[in-house]
């Protein structure tokens, strides 16, 4: 049983890899702005923050998916 990954696979997780990593900065300059502002709603920004916390686990799990460890 295979278990590579095919081309399609590789291009659909590059092109996710890609969106979240734009959404990821995306956030930052929001959050950025929030602060900058200073008269931030301390609620969003947590929600902001925790959101960019899930996108950075997705990027950590397709970066994995489309360079596994070889000692795996």
């Amino acid at each position: 049983m295979d278990d590579e990954p095919s081309d399609e696979d590789r291009k659909a997780w590059s092109a996710e890899l890609e969106h979240l990593r734009q959404e990821h900065r995306d956030l930052d300059a929001a959050i950025e702005a929030l602060l900058h502002i200073g008269g931030m709603d301390a609620l969003q920004v947590q929600r902001l923050k925790k959101r960019k916390l899930i996108l950075r686990d997705r990027l950590r799990y397709l970066g994995d998916q489309i360079t596994p460890d070889i000692s795996a």
